[in-house]
Parts: C-alpha cells; structure tokens; sequence
C-alpha cells in the first residue's frame, strides 16, 4: 500500500525508509530535505505546526536558495539593513509560502527563540516580516536558514518581487470571480425556469432534471470560488475564533448541502441560485477591499522605487584624469563624487560641490515647485535634477539615507493597529457570535410557524448580516486618508496619529525651525573678552560640531577654519561645552555661560545684547567672556495663514521657546499669537504641556530639534519638521516632509473628515443590520436578495472611504 510524505504530501518512493517521530506517532517522509525540516519542527518543540496547517509544506529542495551567505554582505546590507551601532540591525523580509495563520505562528515561535534575535513579526496579509537582531550572536544567513529549515524561504524585501505576489494573489481571486459571474449567470436560467415551472404545468421529471443541471452547474463553485471562505472559517474556528467567515462558510455550505439533499431525494426547495450570488458578490466585495490593502503598502514600495538602478561617478584614469564611469548605484562609497545629468535621479543622499540647478523633490516632499540647488545645499536621494548637471558629494547611502528613514517609518505605522480598528475587530467577533444565536433561534421559531421556511429563513438573516461593514469601517478609511497626506507631504508615522489629530484642541509651536526657517545669519559680534573676532569665529564653529541646534550651522559657517575641541558635548537647551588646550569653553545661553565665566557682564554690554528680537549665542570660557554672537531668523511666509486657520477653527495656539523674551514676543506679534512663552528649557516646556493636559487639552505639538524631543513624546500628537533633527522625528507621530504649515490645519480637517467618514460607515453598518435583520427574520427576505444586500453593504463602505482620497 502506498504512502503519502506526512510533510509535503506526495507518494513516498517505493523502499524509501525515512521516518520521523511526530506527536509520539511514526511518519513516513518522502526524502532527506523532507525528513530535515520535520526534524527542526520536531526538536524546536513546534509539532502543533502539524493540528493547525491547512495545506502540505513544500518540498525542502523548492525551497532553498543558492547562496544565502552572501546576504551577509556589509556592502549588499546598506540597501536594505538599517543599523544605529553596527550590532543591532533591522530589515524587512518577505517570506514566500506563508498560507495561514499556523504559518505565521510556526515561523514566528521558530525565528524567537533563535540566540540574537530580538525581533520578529509577520504581516499575514502581506507576506512581510520585520527581523531585528544582534549582529554578533547571529548573521541574518543564519535566520534565513533556519526559516529554510521548516518549509518556507525568506529574502530581503524587494518591490518587485512584492509587486508579482500581490499580482498573483489579485489573478487567482479574478478567476473566482470569473467561475462565479459565469456560473451566476448560467445557474439563474433553469432557476428562473423552476420558480416558473412550479406555478405552471411543468412536469415534475423536467423539474428534478433542472435542479441537477444547477447542482452541475454551482459545484464548481463552490469547491473552487468558496474554497477561500471554507479555509478561513476552518483556521478560525480551530482557535476558538468567530471571524467573518464564519457565517459565510454556515450560510454557503448549508444552503448548497440541503439544495444536493433535495435534489437527490426530489423534495424541499434548492437554493443552488442564492449560493452562486451569494459567493459572487461577495468575492466582489473582497476584492475591493484586496484593492485597498494592496494601496495600503504602494506607498512604501513607491518610493523604494524612486532610486535609480545606476549612478555617474567621477574616477580618476592611469594619467590622473577625470573620467566618468557608469556603475550599479548600490557600489557608490561615501565621499565619492556623482554627476547627475538633467532628468536624471538622483542616486544617494549627499551635497552639491558642483553647478546649480533646480531639483523636483515633490515625490517625497509635495511640494510642486523644483527648488533651486547652489554649492553646497543638501540633496535628497529619489528626488529630480531638472535644468543643469550637478556634481555630488556623497554623504548618505543605503539604510542611512532619508528616502530609507521614511520607508522605516512607513513600515512602523502600517504594523501598528490603532484603537478604532482594534475595536471594530472586537465587535465584529461579537457579531458574529450574535448573528449565529439569532438565526439559530430565527430557525427554531419558523419551525413551529413553517417548517417549510423554516431554513431559507434563517439562511436569508447569515447572509444578510454584514460584520465585513464593521471591520472595513475604519481600516478602508485609514487608509484612503493616510494616502492623501502623503502625497501632500505629510507623512504618518503611528498607527493612532489621525485618530488623536481629529481631537486636538490645542496647538503647541516651537519657533525656531518650526515657525521659523531655521536659516540664521550672523548680523554682529560684540567681543567681551581679550581675543580678536577672528578666534572667536573659529572657537564658536569649532564648538559648534557637537550641536543638531538650528544656530548651530549659523556659527559653524562663520569661520573656514575651526579650532578642534576634545570632550565635546551639547547640553540640551543650554548650548555646548568643550576643551581646548586644557581649558573649557562654553557657548549656549547666558545663564549657562555664566556659570563658568562666574561674572555678570557690565550692564552696557548685557543692555545691548537683551531685549531685542534678535538670537543672542554667548562663548565664554573659565572666568571670562569672549563674546556674544547676534542671530536673526526669519519668519516663514506660510506661518501666518497657518495659525489664522487655526485660530478659525476654534483651536487654540501657543508658542513655546528656549529663546529671549523680545525674540519671541516679536515672533509672536508677527503671526497674531496671543499665549507665548520665552527661556524654557526642555524640562519647562514638558512642564508646560502637561499642565494643559491636566486640564484636558488635547495637544498637539510641532517641533524640529533636539531639544524638542521630550516634548513631543509627551504631547498627545506630535509632528517633527522635515529637516528637523532624527531625534525629533523619532519622537513624532507625523513628520512634515514638505515643512509647509498649511498642512497641520489641513491634515486636521481631513482627520475630522475621517472620523466623520468613520462614524458614517458604522452607522450605516449598525443601522443596516438592525433594519435587515428582523425583515430578513420576517421571511420577507430571500438568500439572493440578502447576497446582495450584504455585498452592497461592504462596497458602500469601501466607496465612501474612498472619498477620503
């Protein structure tokens, strides 16, 4: 007698002599590569895998790569692998054969109990999987393997790749869909002909021989376009779960298992037309919402699309001439130098040494408008070079570049649920626990009035419930609006932003950087101490390395040349400090140079310098001061109309800041702010925003350095400037690519448009079934009419989401 491999499923050669001891029972394994990987499940304590999967596990020869070694290449691992030290490093993998929820519970349980890992989540709906580990107790070739090791293969996340799943996933659910239109329309024509043939003289052997032609006709279905719905509900119930599916699979089954019943035994109704539009509608419906999940991740792979596959460098030949020499753009080196021709991409983050032109950088930013490049300006990787060539320096690559950053967090809000959608998920399993009792109950209650209605009663209140409304309400909305924010310029970094954003009731402003442009320039120096301008030019911007501060690059930029500090270190709102030669210096605020130049300045000089709306940095050392550099900011053009947007829709505005009190009240005045604070320190402005949350403020914090950081971590929602510093954007909930401030008062209204949006969705899902339901309970209702009202249902959600875009 022959056997089937208990791992993948085909015949066992005959004399083949493999075994594994499974759940203390003997199975018979087809090959080596077969018995391996049962063996790892096995030792790893992982048998389980077995009572839950719903498919066999590939052969283990499909599934091994050639090389997995070479992913542990340092140079392969800057376009994928983000790592802050060298030794804890992040990626994104797409694992292939994934197929259930076991699947993921296998590999995740497999992959964490690894030595080195300290991470590891799959995403079931896209196949994608977010690795963390420590690089000195595993290399990642050694995770793949071990993912190897239990029947599945894992490779670095590649869009393309992503791009042909997703095209197979959305090619198979088209052809149920297919089967299901055509069997549709075929079975409707001997239905129509049996509803009629019942109130003629048609005789009764035509009519058996109708519902034979529809049982041929809905089986293909049924096995093949409703397999989907069977599998889940199966998965589901397995674990104790009433998910969607659940009602869909009863309602389906029942109904095509007693129309077989009458059928054979030519009695009863057949409800073979309610079951083939049953499942075609609803395929229908889930397919948009495929539609929609799909969207939810093009955003990321969009923009991992933006880089070119090959970049110009400039090389120097035999006889020390410059050459320019194609090459793939994953082999760019830092400091190398790049051409980038017009129309061309630019390849890496880095600075322009070379020429001056326009860049479109509105893919990442928003922002329509191509911004002019000069010496020495930052370029962005991904953006467009428009007019003239350019020559780069390159300063970023791979993992470290802001195009990578923004893919992270990208990532990092698309794992995260947030609160609305973890309560639809909830209430949607309650449901359909609850419509499970009401039809039961439905059904007995039509036993004692009709027995005969008794079935197409109850199947008409499963099939007309719509718990797919419930779940769809808030991700199909999240979506659409995530969407338009950014390509607005507006990126959203966790899964709660937008539900907080439409609550807010308070608008918290940093100045510097945020209200500001950030772009200071020196407009006076007054010398306090014994040293000429010139060194203390060069002291200032030598301190200055140490500072992210928006007045950092000011002073740096003073001097071409730098005294070079040991011991360098920024002290948050207070400025810097450093040694030289054996002494220390400071250069920050007044009060935090003082403390070492341990002497008030004479009362001329401080009048001069306090008091005015200017930036005042002061450098001094142990017992002396050296001098006072004079700063000035200007203010951005769309501050003004930002903060009248807000004012008009009723939310309040305040302005916090480090800075002196005619600096800010100048700031202030200009843009009609009426709550502002001076001279706070991080430890005053955190201070502050708890205060008002005390109150029940509803905060909202905007921020670009350091500094700020505290602050909008505490803050209820927190949106970081797009060239504030990585800190700041790490702490924040949204970032600000285009630093266009119109935006926070629009992204306000478009979260309020969601919520609105929301709410109508599970309106109209809440008060469909509860005008369904005792209709569909009254027998007023057949199951065709209540497939399509159900699939209606869920459409009609998904399109009003879809306005959000």
């Amino acid at each position: 007698m022959s056997q089937d491999c208990f791992h993948c499923g085909l015949p066992v050669p005959n004399g083949s002599s493999y075994y594994v001891v499974i759940n203390d029972k003997q199975q018979p394994m087809c090959c080596t590569g077969c018995k391996a990987v049962a063996e790892a499940i096995v030792e790893n304590g992982l048998t389980d895998f077995y009572k839950h999967r719903t498919t066999n596990s590939k052969k283990a020869e499909d599934l091994i790569p050639e090389e997995l070694v070479v992913y542990d290449n340092e140079s392969l691992q800057k376009s994928f692998v983000h790592s802050e030290d060298g030794t804890i490093r992040e990626a994104s993998l797409v694992l292939e054969g994934i197929v259930c929820a076991a699947c993921v519970w296998l590999n995740e349980k497999h992959v964490l109990a690894l030595p080195g890992v300290i991470e590891f989540r799959i995403n079931y709906s896209t196949s994608r999987a977010s690795l963390k580990w420590n690089n000195d107790q595993i290399k990642l070739s050694d995770v793949l393997q071990a993912i190897v090791d239990i029947g599945y293969s894992a490779h670095p996340f590649d869009p393309g790749r992503m791009e042909t799943l997703q095209k197979k996933e959305k090619s198979i659910a088209l052809r149920r869909i297919a089967l299901a239109g055509m069997g549709m329309m075929q079975v409707m024509m001997p239905a129509i002909a049996i509803y009629i043939g019942e109130d003629t003289d048609m005789s009764e052997s035509m009519l058996h021989f109708l519902r034979w032609i529809s049982l041929i006709i809905t089986t293909p279905v049924v096995f093949y376009s409703s397999r989907v719905f069977f599998t889940s509900a199966w998965r589901d119930l397995k674990r104790r779960h009433f998910g969607m599916d659940v009602p869909v699979s009863i309602a389906i089954g029942s109904a095509y298992l007693a129309s077989i019943w009458a059928t054979v035994t030519n009695t009863g109704e057949v409800y073979f037309d309610s079951v083939v539009m049953f499942t075609f509608f609803l395929l229908l419906g889930r397919f948009f919402e495929m539609g929609v999940r799909h969207k939810a991740g093009q955003v990321a792979d969009a923009l991992v699309r933006l880089l070119p596959q090959t970049a110009t460098r400039l090389e120097k030949d035999e006889k020390g001439n410059e050459i320019q020499n194609v090459i793939a753009a994953n082999e760019l080196s830092l400091d190398d130098r790049v051409i980038i021709k017009p129309g061309e991409t630019i390849p890496a983050d880095g600075k322009v040494v070379e020429g001056s032109s326009s860049v479109n950088e509105s893919l990442l930013t928003g922002e329509n408008m191509p911004l002019q490049k000069q010496i020495g300006d930052e370029l962005i990787g991904g953006t467009l070079n428009v007019e003239s060539p350019l020559t780069m320096q390159v300063m970023k690559l791979g993992d470290s570049t802001m195009l990578s950053s923004i893919i992270r967090l990208l990532d990092r809000a698309q794992s995260e649920k947030p609160n609305l959608a973890k309560f639809a998920d909830k209430g949607a399993a309650w449901f359909v626990l609850a419509l499970l009792a009401v039809a039961l109950v439905v059904f007995i209650a039509w036993w004692f009035i009709d027995p005969s209605r008794a079935f197409w009663v109850a199947l008409s209140v499963l099939v007309i419930t719509c718990p797919c409304a419930l779940s769809l309400a808030t991700p199909a909305a999240l979506t659409a609006t995530t969407g338009n924010l950014t390509q607005k310029g507006v990126l959203t970094t966790r899964g709660h932003a937008l539900e907080t954003l439409s609550k807010v009731t308070h608008v918290i402003f940093d100045k510097t950087g945020t209200l500001t442009h950030g772009r200071h320039q020196l407009i006076g120096i007054d010398v306090l101490g014994e040293s000429n301008e010139t060194r203390c030019k060069q002291l200032a911007a030598g301190l200055e390395v140490a500072s992210e501060h928006p007045l950092a690059k000011a002073l740096s930029e003073t001097s071409s040349s730098h005294q070079v500090f040991e011991n360098l270190s920024a002290v948050s709102g207070k400025g810097v400090v450093g040694f030289h030669q054996g002494e220390e210096y400071r250069l920050g605020s007044y009060h935090y140079v003082n403390q070492l130049a341990n002497h008030d300045l004479q009362d001329s000089k401080l009048d001069h310098v306090i008091d005015t709306p200017i930036s005042t940095v002061y450098l001094g050392k142990q017992g002396h001061w050296l001098a006072a550099f004079h700063l000035q900011d200007e203010v951005r053009e769309e501050s003004k109309s930002a903060i009248q947007s807000l004012l008009q829709a009723g939310i309040d505005v305040s302005l916090i800041s480090g800075d002196n009190e005619a600096a800010v009240k100048s700031v202030a005045e200009t843009l009609g702010i009426k709550n502002y604070q001076a001279k706070l320190l991080p430890a005053d402005k955190l201070n502050h925003v708890q205060a008002l949350q005390v109150k029940g403020e509803v905060i909202a914090m905007v921020g670009d350095g350091v500094n700020d950081a505290p602050v909008l971590a505490t803050a209820n929602v927190s949106i970081a400037m797009g060239k504030g510093s990585q800190l700041a954007q790490a702490s924040a909930d949204m970032i600000l690519l285009s630093e266009d401030l119109n935006q926070i008062p629009a992204s306000i209204s478009l979260s309020k448009r969601m919520q609105t949006v929301i709410h109508q969705n599970f309106s109209w899902a809440i008060i469909y079934n509860v005008i369904a339901v005792p209709i569909a309970a009254m027998g007023f209702i057949t199951p065709w009419m209540a497939a399509i009202g159900m699939s209606m249902s869920s459409l009609l959600v998904v399109l009003n989401a879809l306005r959000l875009k």
